[in-house]
């Protein structure tokens, strides 16, 4: 229940545009498929687990589509959404996480964003000298 809520705290927060989510399995959820499609819009890139069925339920619309296209082709699957481009946030995301720690200090969402904006920022200075 935490990883929709914080799907949901990023999809509705001002300060923030997303058009597309990569994520891996720990996502794979018909809450957060419902969230993002559904509420916002936003296409979900999310890879489903190895042993994801599909749900009968008419809810899980979403989630059953991205079930299917994957069980059948993923590597299709792959290709169609730019999944194979994930690598490269992960990888600036580790180093900023190694440069300046895994976590943030603030509390509030608003400062929090603040931080981590502070933080990309001053990696991209680092790495441009």
């Amino acid at each position: 229940k935490v990883l929709p809520q914080l799907v949901e705290d990023i999809t509705k927060s001002k300060y923030v545009t997303v058009g597309k989510v990569f994520a891996d399995g720990a996502y794979d959820s018909n809450a957060v498929f419902e969230c993002l499609a559904a509420d916002n819009g936003i296409l979900s890139c999310i890879k489903v687990k190895r042993n994801s069925r599909i749900k009968k339920k008419t809810n899980n619309t979403f989630r059953n589509l991205s079930t299917i296209s994957q069980k059948n082709d993923l590597q299709g699957w792959k290709d169609s959404v730019s999944y194979g481009k994930r690598w490269i946030a992960e990888t600036i995301f580790s180093c900023i996480k190694r440069t300046f720690g895994e976590y943030v200090y603030s509390v509030r969402l608003k400062n929090m964003i603040q931080e981590i904006m502070l933080k990309a920022s001053l990696y991209n200075k680092m790495i441009s000298i």
